[in-house]
């Protein structure tokens, strides 16, 4: 009985992760990162008033989003709705280092809108985020 229980358990706790889509999970994460620069975008351009406390709290938040969506390109991933190229399985290396260098970039968003008092603070370092988030779609995703 106790085995029984035990294995009822650790199935409940499971099933989810294995039933989650991970095509979308990580195309809700990617629908966020859109949000999220788009936001940051309109200020940068001037298109919305500069507020640095909004702007270094979008930035926090991209920084927690940067974490999230590597995880949900799973072996078996590439079927099914996505514009993942199977780059992303082929040359798992490539990708990663493609991940770091972008994780690394919002790092260093997040801590320059913190210290930012103005718009010229942020502007290079989001051009530089920006560029990340490009050389990964030139590459693994198809447009």
């Amino acid at each position: 009985m106790k085995k029984f229980l035990l294995t009822a358990l650790c199935c409940a706790v499971l099933a989810p992760a294995f039933a989650a889509d991970p095509i979308k999970a990580r195309q809700d994460v990617f629908k966020q990162y859109k949000q999220t620069v788009a936001t940051m975008g309109k200020m940068v351009k001037g298109d919305t008033a500069f507020d640095q406390a909004e702007f270094a709290k979008l930035a926090a938040h991209m920084d927690e989003l940067a974490q999230q969506p590597w995880q949900y390109f799973t072996p078996g991933s590439d079927k099914g709705k996505t514009d993942a190229k199977p780059e992303i399985w082929s040359k798992p290396a490539e990708f990663k280092a493609a991940a770091d260098k972008h994780k690394a970039e919002v790092a260093k968003m997040k801590a320059t809108a913190a210290k930012a008092t103005g718009i010229n603070d942020v502007k290079a370092q989001f051009g530089a985020m920006q560029q990340t988030c490009k050389a990964c779609h030139d590459q693994f995703r198809a447009d």
